[in-house]
């Protein structure tokens, strides 16, 4: 299996699967990366990814510039959505969620941080991390 598939299916059956994700991807710099998009969720989440699709790069500057002082998460409101940034230590890679603003961050946290943990030890055994 391809690690672009194997990353897919732990965000599928991690992420995905949860409620209160809407969105989740791993992404670099130019918005590259493996995207999985629950619109059956909620209707406008077409508009808000195009909106974040627009801005990534400048988002990912922002990541290279403070990842030297062990940046490790980002978290943004984005009008009634939260979207946030699990950075893949010493990359310009994130793990990212779009989630309600109301949603218990605590419980997705775990999940994100669990997420992050196997997609840095599939990207370590393939080495391209």
């Amino acid at each position: 299996m391809s690690v672009n598939k194997e990353i897919e299916e732990i965000l599928r059956e991690n992420l995905l699967k949860l409620e209160d994700v809407y969105a989740c991807m791993v992404a670099r710099r130019g918005f590259e990366g493996i995207v999985l998009i629950e619109e059956s969720k909620d209707p406008e989440l077409k508009k808000v990814w195009a909106s974040l699709e627009k801005t990534m790069d400048q988002f990912f500057s922002i990541i290279k510039e403070y990842s030297i002082y062990g940046l490790d998460k980002v978290y943004f409101e984005l009008g009634k959505y939260t979207v946030i940034f699990f950075i893949l230590p010493e990359t310009d890679t994130a793990l990212v969620a779009l989630i309600p603003a109301l949603a218990n961050r605590g419980l997705l946290e775990v999940e994100m941080e669990n997420t992050r943990d196997k997609i840095i030890d599939i990207l370590k055994r393939e080495k391209t991390l």
